[in-house]
């Protein structure tokens, strides 16, 4: 009898464990399809995308480089002389004319021996042209001398005809021919000379400017504004001797008349595009709030390879100048290659590529739809719709990809198209 008791116990607490671990996983089963009913729900949703409508409207196709500006219609007013600054006749921002005095140094020892140094070559190349002039003129005589001897020659009975032409079987004498090659010689020194004058020339101007440089008065080499004033009075100046030579020191700047000119490097894929004559915007780094306008002014096609990367120079001259626009600062080019008026614009995120084809996503009677269009040109954010839209339409301005459904039908030859925005 105990027995049987304890084995209706035993039984009845088996049951009992039973129920509790059915309880257990009847509850798991509705946690797993409410959250299954719930992912399936949002799948179900339907997507939203942005749109945009098909306009009319000015695109403007353009070339970006980066680069810097020149350092333009600027000239240095420099001096290889030494000592102590003892006048200064400007300030930044004067107008000078050339000529006009800048600055006036007390020269030192070595400043007062380049400056006589100076002043000897410039002597001597001036005497040295004289020689050349004194030496064309004695070669000048000489020729005429020599000419009028083989004329003389030429016109005897020996070597010309009663009729006056000449008498070829005697002109192929020796006699005949020294006298001609005398005559062609002393021409030949007499022209050459001209070329020795020439270099003469060239030396003393040379030796003018050095001598201009050892100067203890320092001038304007052009007319403009002055900028850049290096020095003061009781400075000292040009105190640093290499030995043989000196190096010239820049005193000040003379800003003259001009617009400033940009220099940009245009990669392989951009430079055939761009031609001389082209419009450009250009905007500095340290003036971004202004945009510079400017044009074309040449290109080298020939090109710098760097690293393996190679780069063409474009040069662009601005339209206007400005006080804030100095040498070396960085500036950006966007030099327009085309420009079309009253075409259709959309979006460039709306279209999309496909086996070599574009496309764009159409609302259309309810419905979305992809459609093949035909394309030209582009800018930053928008391309021409050259075939394909027509103005009003309206489209899917996100970037979305292409997967079948059972309905509507696709250009690239499926049974229809589903849209699904693509991630960011």
């Amino acid at each position: 009898m105990i027995k049987k008791e304890k084995l209706l116990a035993v039984v009845k607490k088996l049951l009992s464990s039973k129920k509790r671990l059915a309880v257990i996983v009847i509850l798991l089963f509705l946690a797993g399809f409410i959250g299954w009913k719930l992912t399936a729900s949002k799948k179900e949703e339907k997507v939203q995308p942005q749109t945009a409508q098909v306009e009319r409207g000015i695109i403007i196709s353009s070339v970006s480089a980066s680069g810097q500006v020149l350092s333009v219609n600027i000239m240095s007013a420099n001096t290889k002389a030494s000592g102590i600054v003892s006048k200064v006749y400007v300030q930044d921002g004067d107008l000078v004319k050339k000529g006009d005095k800048i600055l006036e140094i007390d020269l030192d020892f070595q400043g007062q021996q380049k400056h006589a140094q100076a002043w000897s070559s410039y002597l001597s190349a001036k005497n040295s042209l004289e020689s050349a002039k004194l030496t064309q003129y004695t070669l000048q005589a000489d020729m005429f001398s020599k000419w009028d001897d083989f004329k003389e020659l030429a016109e005897s009975d020996d070597y010309q005809n009663s009729d006056g032409t000449p008498r070829h079987d005697q002109r192929n004498l020796p006699e005949f021919h020294i006298p001609e090659k005398e005559w062609l010689a002393a021409e030949a020194k007499y022209k050459n000379q001209q070329a020795v004058i020439n270099q003469s020339k060239a030396a003393l101007n040379s030796s003018w400017l050095d001598y201009q440089l050892t100067s203890p008065l320092i001038t304007a080499p052009a007319e403009g504004t002055i900028t850049s004033l290096m020095f003061a009075e009781g400075m000292s100046i040009g105190s640093l001797d290499t030995g043989t030579t000196t190096s010239n020191q820049k005193v000040a700047t003379i800003k003259t008349e001009g617009t400033p000119i940009v220099s940009v490097n245009l990669s392989e894929i951009d430079v055939s595009r761009v031609e001389i004559g082209q419009k450009a915007t250009i905007i500095l780094d340290s003036l971004s709030d202004k945009t510079f306008t400017g044009k074309v002014i040449g290109v080298d096609r020939i090109g710098q390879s760097t690293s393996g990367v190679t780069q063409y120079p474009a040069i662009i001259r601005l339209d206007s100048s400005s006080e804030e626009i100095l040498p070396n600062m960085t500036a950006t080019a966007n030099i327009v290659i085309e420009k079309k008026d009253n075409t259709l614009l959309v979006p460039s995120s709306s279209v999309q590529s496909q086996g070599g084809q574009s496309f764009v996503i159409l609302f259309k009677d309810g419905r979305q739809q992809s459609v093949s269009v035909v394309t030209g040109l582009t800018s930053d954010t928008q391309t021409e719709i050259v075939s394909g839209l027509d103005e009003g339409d309206i489209i899917v301005s996100g970037s979305y990809s292409i997967s079948s459904q059972q309905d509507g039908d696709s250009p690239f030859g499926t049974s229809g198209m589903r849209m699904m925005r693509m991630p960011h």
